[in-house]
Order: C-alpha cells, then sequence, then structure tokens
C-alpha cells in the first residue's frame, strides 16, 4: 500500500536531515490504526507519556506563521511567547492559514517538510525525555526523535513557552 503524501514527505525530509532516534537509528515514521488528535490519545497509542508528545502548533504571529513544538503535558502562553520575539500579537492560527503554511491539517501538523521554512521554537521542557514523538503528517502517524535532534532538523530556537 502507498503511504500518505504527506507521510513520505515527512519520511524523505527525516531521511534527508540523518534525523536519528535515541537508539541511534533513522527515524521511521509510523502510522498507527486509529487518528490521535490530542496529546493524551497519542501518547496512550505509542505508550509513553503524554509530556513526550511534542505537539506541532501553528500561530499566526503578527501574519506570520510559527511553529511552536511543545511538550503534550504543557499549553502555549502566548503573551510569553509574543513577548520572548518582540511581537505585537501571536494567535492560534486557523485551520486554512495551517494548511496554507504547512501542507498539512491540524492533529497531523509534523516539525518539518513545510511548503516553506517556518519559525519554529522548541520547548525546553521536551528536553527531559530521552525520546520524543512528534506528528507525522497526518492525524494517525508519529515518529520518535530526539530533542537535540528535532532542534537541529527544525532549526528550532529552544525556548520556555508556557
Amino acid at each position: 500500500m502507498q503511504p500518505h503524501p504527506n507521510v513520505q514527505a515527512i519520511q524523505d525530509a527525516l531521511d534527508a536531515a540523518g534525523a536519528r532516534n535515541a537508539a541511534g537509528e533513522p527515524c521511521q515514521v509510523t502510522v498507527l490504526t486509529e487518528p490521535v488528535h490530542t496529546a493524551a490519545a497519542a501518547a496512550a497509542a505509542i505508550g509513553i507519556e503524554v509530556g513526550q508528545i511534542a505537539n506541532s502548533l501553528i500561530f499566526n504571529a503578527d501574519g506570520e506563521p510559527l511553529l511552536v513544538l511543545t511538550s503534550g503535558a504543557h499549553r502555549v502562553d502566548t503573551g510569553k511567547v509574543a513577548a520572548l520575539l518582540g511581537l505585537g500579537k501571536v494567535k492560534r492560527a486557523e485551520a486554512d492559514f495551517v494548511r496554507l503554511h504547512t501542507g498539512q491539517v491540524i492533529g497531523g501538523v509534523s516539525p518539518l517538510a513545510h511548503p516553506k521554512p517556518v519559525r519554529t521554537l522548541v520547548d525546553v521542557e521536551l528536553g527531559q525525555f530521552d525520546e520524543v514523538w512528534a506528528a507525522g503528517g497526518i492525524p494517525q502517524a508519529v515518529f520518535p526523535i530526539t530533542y537535540a535532534e528535532l532542534v537541529r532538523i527544525t532549526s528550532g530556537t529552544p525556548a520556555e513557552v508556557a
């Protein structure tokens, strides 16, 4: 069976970046049997702590996309993020804005393989785990990766976002 084009794009991007999981092996996208639209559902399906889920959240930051990769155990403090970046306003993006800037749907937004680079913040709280899991382009696809690799492959900036 042919993988979903978004899943293939994520796997290709992971391969091109040489991304590794905690065992030092190449990151591999896994497609679960059911969609996991929340961090809690994803953690339960994988068998990990909810904090190990790297939620990929797109925000509208003064009209530009901002990707915040946050621990599933956190809520992003948009005021804190706006102040950190010197922005006027940061708000959750609407579905059309997310799809335009990522090519993916809410619930399946991956940290990479977007049509063009998106400014990215990576929650420092994810760094406490040996391995974290991120979305693979559709709501039922995920992949394991280390915090350091997540920062590297996204060219993200570690930050306190909660």
